[in-house]
């Protein structure tokens, strides 16, 4: 049976909501439809308390009843408000407060970018308040496997989209530090899936270095990253450390608002 008391964290909960609450996230788990006995069943609740919630979702069409079953399912509703959702979902909006409080703790240029054919695509940008500023525009692409960005988009990816990007785009060399193997960038891919963010130390550039940390959608798919670039004299010790943490924290701040939970553990 389902675990399915009502929660006692908050005097202020409303029981019939939450358990309408838990009734949606029951029918969200299931493959096939439920009869009225089964729902009861499985939340150990009266079937005349199920009956009036059901009723009244099917009423509203968060809930659909078979005519031929008489079984109960997720109804129609629930896809029309997450498209609806979906639209108002843009990351710019939803990352572009969380980007300026970066820039505004470190002054360095910060950039917004996602995955699209296989190459790094900019999407946002606040440049820095330092005098000397790393020229980068909005709609840039590069390549993924020597960015910042885009190694952090990259690790979590299968390993078969990765070497799929990596031999329709190859793997050129911009600088004697640039990665230009794949069993080279595979290990640090691992790497950058185990410390949470992604380094690009003069793969691009000469004197130029980039931390970037992954963004999780509210599925845990990895589609977007944010940065902060600097010059090295600027990203090094004590310094590299601040920005690594806050970078990470961003990530996870965005990610957050884009409805991704961490799973819990043990």
């Amino acid at each position: 049976m389902e675990n399915s008391k009502p929660s006692e964290k908050k005097s202020s909960h409303v029981q019939s909501v939450e358990r309408a609450l838990l009734l949606i996230e029951l029918l969200a788990k299931e493959d096939s439809e439920m009869t009225l006995t089964e729902i009861a069943t499985r939340l150990n609740w009266p079937k005349s308390t199920v009956y009036g919630l059901i009723s009244t979702l099917r009423d509203y069409r968060y809930v659909d009843q078979s005519e031929e079953t008489g079984c109960y399912r997720l109804g129609i509703r629930f896809f029309e408000l997450g498209n609806q959702i979906g639209h108002s979902w843009d990351i710019r909006s939803i990352a572009k407060p969380f980007m300026q409080k970066l820039n505004n703790q470190l002054g360095d240029m910060i950039q917004l970018a996602t995955e699209d054919q296989g190459e790094v695509l900019y999407l946002d940008k606040i440049d820095s308040n330092h005098l000397i500023r790393i020229v980068s525009e909005i709609g840039r692409r590069l390549p993924m496997h020597c960015s910042g960005l885009g190694k952090s988009i990259l690790a979590y990816l299968p390993a078969g989209k990765v070497k799929q990007i990596m031999r329709q785009h190859g793997m050129h060399s911009f600088t004697e530090r640039t990665i230009t193997t794949l069993p080279a960038l595979l290990k640090e891919l691992e790497q950058i899936r185990s410390q949470g963010y992604a380094v690009d130390d003069q793969e691009v550039m000469m004197g130029l270095r980039c931390v970037a940390a992954p963004i999780f959608d509210s599925r845990g798919q990895v589609k977007y990253a944010v940065s902060v670039s600097g010059l090295c004299s600027q990203m090094n010790g004590e310094r590299m450390e601040r920005v690594i943490v806050l970078v990470k924290e961003t990530a996870d701040s965005i990610s957050s608002a884009m409805g991704y939970r961490k799973p819990q553990q043990n």
